[in-house]
Order: C-alpha cells, then sequence, then structure tokens
C-alpha cells in the first residue's frame, strides 16, 4: 500500500496572498525587530527552501545584526525606502534593490526610518543546522532542527583558549 501524499497548490495568485493573514515576528534577540510576514512557500508546501512577504513597519528592524554559517538568503525590495546595514556600511534601499547573503557572507540587517511600510521578498535555504553569529550582541546561536541555543562568544573563546574556533586536538605525549 503507497502512502498517499498531500500536496499543496503551486499556484497562488494575487488576490489569495493578498487574503493571507499576516504573521507578526518579534526576533528572540531585538524587541525592537517587529516584522509581518506572509510565508508563500509554506503556502506552496516547499519545505527546504523559505520565501515570504515582509512588511516592515516605520521605526522597524528587520533582525538583529547577524550572519549565517549555512543560510543563504536574499531580499528584493518591492516598496518602500530603508537602510541595510551591511558589514561596516549602511546604505540606503528602495525599490528594485536585491541582497544576496551566501553562506558566511557579512553580518546584514535593514531598518525602516522613513513613514511608509518597507514591502520585500525574503527568501532562504532552510538547513536541517546553522549557526548564527550576532556581532553587536557577541552571541552564537546555534539550530538544529528548529531548536535554537544561544551561547555567549566569550564563553567558546573560554573554553578554546587559543581562540580558534577549530577544535583542539590532543597533544601526543
Amino acid at each position: 500500500m503507497t502512502k498517499k501524499v498531500e500536496r499543496k497548490p503551486a499556484l497562488h495568485r494575487h488576490t489569495d496572498i493578498a487574503n493571507m493573514p499576516w504573521q507578526r515576528h518579534v526576533h528572540q534577540h531585538n524587541s525592537k525587530a517587529i516584522r509581518y510576514t506572509k510565508p508563500l512557500s509554506d503556502a506552496a508546501g516547499l519545505h527546504t527552501l523559505g520565501a515570504s512577504l515582509v512588511t516592515l513597519k516605520p521605526g522597524d528592524y528587520s533582525t538583529e545584526f547577524h550572519s549565517h554559517f549555512e543560510d543563504e538568503e536574499f531580499l528584493y525590495i518591492l516598496s518602500g525606502h530603508g537602510e541595510a546595514r551591511i558589514g561596516s556600511q549602511t546604505h540606503s534601499i528602495g525599490p528594485g534593490d536585491f541582497m544576496g547573503f551566501s553562506k558566511r557572507s557579512l553580518p546584514h540587517s535593514l531598518y525602516n526610518p522613513h513613514d511608509e511600510d518597507l514591502v520585500y521578498l525574503m527568501a532562504g535555504t532552510r538547513p536541517a543546522i546553522d549557526i548564527c553569529d550576532y556581532p553587536d550582541l557577541a552571541i552564537r546561536q546555534y539550530r538544529v532542527n528548529g531548536d535554537r541555543t544561544a551561547v555567549a562568544k566569550q564563553a567558546i573563546f573560554d573554553a578554546n583558549p587559543d581562540r580558534s574556533l577549530k577544535p583542539r586536538r590532543p597533544k601526543n605525549d
């Protein structure tokens, strides 16, 4: 007996998307990082790729400034204006601008300092395991199958005094 696979619809019309409820997300490490999303990929039954329509209200951040070890992601600005902090630089962004972040790329975040909503398409990979650094907070977060554990980076270095993040091999006596 074969198991029947339930498939979600592949096509979602603009009216379907307009009727999807917005989901409010507050970042676990930054209460000023509030974004409203419509999870498009979930509606289509995608598992390894996440894609969402995102609205960032005036005065809000998209996330805490961060970088991923395994996730890759992109953002494409649809409407509104904002500021993208990428590495040590801040850039003005607006409709038609694209940002892509490969594994281990520069840390990044968005901020909406304007009086209008900033709306963008956000998509990225969904690996089972990822490590995320938050340089402003000196936190490293480990995600395994959706479970997150955050650790102060100093604790990692205290456990590994040579400050490399490579495992130490025992010395042969």
